[in-house]
């Protein structure tokens, strides 16, 4: 099969033909439909991520059509159509069985922790716990884009966050990240402020449903706008970016028993990024993390979806060709164009 290869991390990625996966006994191999691109395999194909073994194939937002199932698989068969979280469960640790899968002890990541999805077929492990069945109305395009922006975003903003109608929503950078979060947060009946360093991107964040945008490449005092914008502050913030000015500002323009969620990843030199923990004692600031979402939680951003609530097709951008992808990698940290990029062909 033809897959997007790296032997070595930060050297360009070719496509290549590699041997066709089989799927492991809980297990089932996925014959890839569409698989979008994201940040996230940008920073495997650059080495911050420590759980990938050369040579490696990337790619963790997928959707497509089972094609062979492992012999203790029971739920799922040839024909499916799914899509699958980018953190697997194995379903039997204490994280699991409390309902914590997206943090699971012995998690299993497409892209990462084994190859991925940018590939003709993908295999996925625990293949019970974790996948997710798509309704007929769903194109695979779409599905694929849910795949980790749009679903860390709605568990960032629903679950962490607790967003309530009313409330400021402070999101920080306006990717596929922040404007899904932008989406959401207008769904749930917030008042989402969208901040960026891009118009292009601020106006579509506006589009998504952001009541108001502050450009931080004009803004000297990105906090105080937020808190003028607000009358005192957000009550929920997110760094949609993962960058050590984006973390600090995201905290600092809380207003008191404010919330704030790290979605982007905090990876290389930015790993240790610098906070104003003196605000967070006196003003009881709370810091969350969001790493993806449940399978079994799907079931109510579909719902929502489906009832015209949520329109995550709207956050595609290009759709490209498997033979595109590896000079589309090489250039996500560039913070080009707007939406998705999503592989539709292979």
């Amino acid at each position: 099969m033809k897959a997007v290869l790296f032997e070595q991390f930060g050297q360009p990625p070719k496509v290549q033909n590699v041997a066709e996966p089989a799927p492991a006994t809980g297990g089932v191999v996925i014959k890839v439909e569409a698989t979008g691109l994201c940040r996230s395999d940008w920073h495997g194909w650059m080495g911050h991520d420590a759980d990938i073994t050369l040579p490696h194939v990337p790619g963790h937002e997928l959707a497509g059509v089972v094609v062979a199932a492992g012999r203790q698989v029971t739920r799922w068969k040839a024909g499916d159509r799914v899509t699958v979280p980018f953190v697997g469960g194995c379903g039997r640790c204490f994280e699991c069985t409390s309902g914590n899968h997206q943090v699971c002890e012995h998690q299993f990541q497409p892209g990462f922790t084994a190859w991925g999805s940018f590939a003709e077929y993908v295999a996925v492990d625990f293949a019970d716990t974790n996948l997710v069945r798509l309704p007929d109305s769903m194109d695979f395009v779409t599905a694929a884009s849910l795949g980790c922006r749009f679903v860390t975003s709605f568990r960032a903003v629903v679950d962490q966050g607790r967003a309530k109608p009313g409330e400021w929503v402070a999101v920080h950078g306006c990717g596929g990240v922040g404007l899904s979060a932008i989406m959401i947060a207008a769904a749930s009946g917030a008042n989402a402020i969208a901040i960026d360093l891009s118009d292009e991107k601020l106006d579509f964040a506006r589009k998504m449903g952001a009541v108001a945008t502050i450009n931080a490449s004009r803004e000297t005092d990105v906090v105080g706008a937020v808190r003028e914008l607000t009358g005192g502050g957000a009550h929920l913030s997110l760094d949609a970016l993962g960058h050590p000015a984006t973390c600090y500002n995201s905290i600092a323009n809380l207003r008191r028993r404010g919330r704030h969620v790290q979605v982007g990843l905090m990876l290389g030199d930015h790993a240790d990024p610098r906070i104003p923990m003196g605000k967070v004692i006196a003003h009881e600031l709370e810091i969350l993390g969001s790493h993806g979402m449940q399978a079994f939680r799907y079931a109510a951003m579909m719902q929502m979806i489906e009832a015209g609530k949520l329109a995550p097709q709207l956050l595609i951008g290009k759709h490209i060709s498997l033979d595109e992808a590896p000079a589309a990698l090489m250039a996500m940290d560039r913070f080009e164009g707007l939406g998705i990029s999503v592989v539709t062909r292979f």
